[in-house]
């Protein structure tokens, strides 16, 4: 068993590397993508309000499996064609930043208007209240579930192997293709997934422990 496991290790490794580029590759576009989507949800101007509402609505009523399959296989079609690291970094990102933008929407929107005005007070243009009051308050409110859906980012890299991404579940089909050895290598795959999210949910958790506490204690 040993043996077996020093042999697979590089190849799991890999996958495993790739699999934690894809999720804070990915997570980087969907923070980007929510907070372009949320500003735009909460925008007086309903040229950008509702296209904003429209994108999230369709990213959030298809599921992710298809998302990539679009990109990776329709895209091509239009003449559009991504590698696979590409289509799977945008796939992620789009789906979790349509989810976040209500997160983040949530968090500006939680701003108290006192905060609004007292800025409009001081001389502050609308880009600088945001930059400087609404957005650095919203952030402490969207931090803990954001990491939420890191850790559930890491885990749903795995549906990128369905286009040809050789993260470590593909790795670890590869491996059991080989050798039909799919309890051990499926329950160690399990294993790593379970050790990195284990922790990075904890971690979330003692985030929003620690914000609840700063936000009560003002």
């Amino acid at each position: 068993m040993l043996e077996d496991l020093t042999n697979w290790a590089p190849q799991l490794l890999t996958g495993l590397g790739l699999t934690v580029e894809l999720t804070f590759g990915g997570m980087a576009i969907a923070l980007v993508l929510a907070l372009l989507l949320a500003l735009g949800r909460i925008s007086s101007s309903r040229w950008l309000r509702v296209p904003a509402a429209a994108f999230v609505e369709l990213i959030r009523g298809s599921p992710l499996l298809l998302q990539l399959f679009y990109i990776y296989y329709v895209l091509p079609a239009v003449g559009l064609r991504l590698s696979p690291i590409m289509a799977g970094l945008i796939g992620l990102g789009i789906n979790y930043g349509a989810y976040l933008s209500e997160v983040f929407r949530a968090g500006i929107v939680a701003v108290g208007r006192g905060q609004r005005e007292a800025a409009e007070s001081l001389g502050m243009s609308e880009g600088q209240t945001l930059r400087f009051v609404i957005l650095p308050q919203a952030w402490r409110i969207v931090i803990p579930p954001t990491g939420n859906y890191f850790v559930s980012m890491f885990k749903d890299t795995a549906l990128v192997s369905t286009i040809s991404l050789a993260e470590l579940m593909f790795q670890g089909q590869l491996i059991a293709s080989d050798t039909f050895r799919y309890m051990t290598i499926y329950s160690i795959i399990f294993v790593i997934y379970v050790v990195i999210s284990i922790p990075a949910s904890m971690g979330v958790r003692w985030l929003e422990l620690y914000f609840n506490r700063s936000m009560s204690s003002r």
